[in-house]
């Protein structure tokens, strides 16, 4: 998250289990190397402990390898959840030197960028949503990449946070402020929830 040393973003994460016992089976990496970082958001199906061994399973293989490309993560995920009740995954990988974010969302995880330039004409984009469950159906996987540039913010959102959350999002609070406003105004009672906020900073913000 964000720290004193200068980073390509900065990060919060505001999650809550459905089960306050065991461990919530919506989970989050972020994995930042000196030319780009990787974003990942597993949701494990349903809730509970078998929704979490899903899920860590998925951010295992993530972490693993995080400058793979998203494609390849995907497909990589899908065979390490074979043996589990399988999960949703967003994924996001975010290039400084070409200021460009390819990204992809297999199942319900929501993502999206709010942008820092509202006069482009471009105010929002969303990640393209495919169908399947990754571990048991698994589509042609079809990424897209979308420009990015410094203070364009990032919104990655599991099912177990309610739609309309971009509706008057306060751009000006830190991303860890808005993550948890998130969640509490939009968190769903029913289900693990999960939403990463992230500010990208870019080279600029980057340890020269």
């Amino acid at each position: 998250m964000s720290g004193s040393a200068p980073t390509l973003l900065d990060y919060g994460v505001a999650t809550r289990s459905l089960t306050q016992s065991i461990e919530s089976g919506d989970l989050h990496t972020v994995q930042e190397n000196a030319e780009g970082v990787l974003i990942g958001v597993a949701d494990g199906l349903g809730h509970g402990a078998e929704a979490a061994v899903a899920a860590r399973a998925a951010i295992a293989e993530l972490e693993a390898r995080p400058r793979e490309s998203v494609t390849r993560l995907i497909e990589q995920c899908h065979q390490a959840l074979k043996r589990t009740r399988g999960a949703v995954l967003l994924l996001a990988s975010l290039d400084a030197r070409e200021k460009a974010m390819t990204w992809i969302s297999v199942g319900n995880v929501e993502g999206l960028i709010l942008r820092a330039d509202r006069t482009s004409g471009r105010e929002r984009d969303y990640v393209l949503t495919q169908g399947g469950i990754i571990g048991h159906r698994l589509p042609a996987p079809h990424p897209t990449t979308v420009p990015l540039d410094v203070g364009d913010l990032l919104v990655f959102a599991t099912d177990g946070i309610r739609g309309g959350f971009a509706e008057g999002l306060r751009r000006d609070r830190t991303p860890q402020a808005i993550a948890d406003d998130l969640l509490a105004r939009y968190g769903k009672t029913s289900d693990d929830a999960l939403v990463l906020v992230a500010r990208w900073n870019g080279l600029a913000g980057a340890a020269p």
